[in-house]
């Protein structure tokens, strides 16, 4: 039996649904309120963060665990690089300035009241210069690393996901055309559409 504790709109619990979703392995999803969370997860896992999956005793509660344990099953897109020989170190070392640099501006972008030291718009400014590198990144290709999606793109897009919702209408005026469209691949895709459902 696998299990995987979940929150729908966590980035984190995102990229991991994704990464089983697209290797196949049968998951039985338990949703979790972030208010009320279920004694067995925490007994699982005692830092009480979403996603954590459980396989017969195994336990993983990172999600990029979870996604490398998914690919290792199965992963029919190479979205692990494997045919490029700096393809992991590629890989590592976009997630890495993401879940690092990134994730702190777009925290405090998200949250702007709970950081008055700057106005809202230094803390995106901050943010935006990571949505810069990834728009010259898909200069040449309609994906981050490689003609199709990588686990970068994957672990990637719900924190993109998240700043450009912060204000969807200046996202939309913003000059980074390939990052949008990259963005809108992503959440119309069948993959993440049917992570989403209720």
């Amino acid at each position: 039996m696998i299990t995987l504790y979940s929150f729908r709109r966590c980035p984190y619990a995102m990229r991991a649904r994704m990464a089983l979703r697209y290797s196949g392995v049968a998951v039985d999803i338990v949703e979790v309120s972030l208010k009320a969370k279920p004694a067995e997860m925490l007994a699982l896992s005692s830092k009480g963060t979403v996603p954590v999956l459980s396989i017969d005793g195994r336990v993983f509660d990172e999600s990029l665990e979870i996604m490398r344990w998914a690919l290792a099953q199965n992963d029919p897109q190479d979205w692990l690089l494997k045919a490029d020989p700096d393809g992991a170190d590629r890989i590592a070392a976009l997630i890495e300035e993401n879940d690092q640099t990134f994730k702190v501006h777009l925290n405090r972008y998200k949250y702007a009241e709970r950081y008055p030291e700057q106005p809202m718009e230094a803390y995106r400014a901050e943010g935006e210069v990571w949505l810069r590198k990834l728009d010259e990144l898909l200069a040449d290709r309609a994906y981050l690393l490689a003609d199709h999606p990588s686990l970068a793109d994957v672990a990637l897009m719900p924190f993109v996901r998240q700043f450009a919702h912060v204000d969807r209408e200046w996202f939309a005026q913003t000059p980074y055309r390939r990052l949008q469209q990259w963005l809108e691949r992503f959440l119309t895709s069948e993959l993440f559409t049917s992570i989403m459902k209720k």
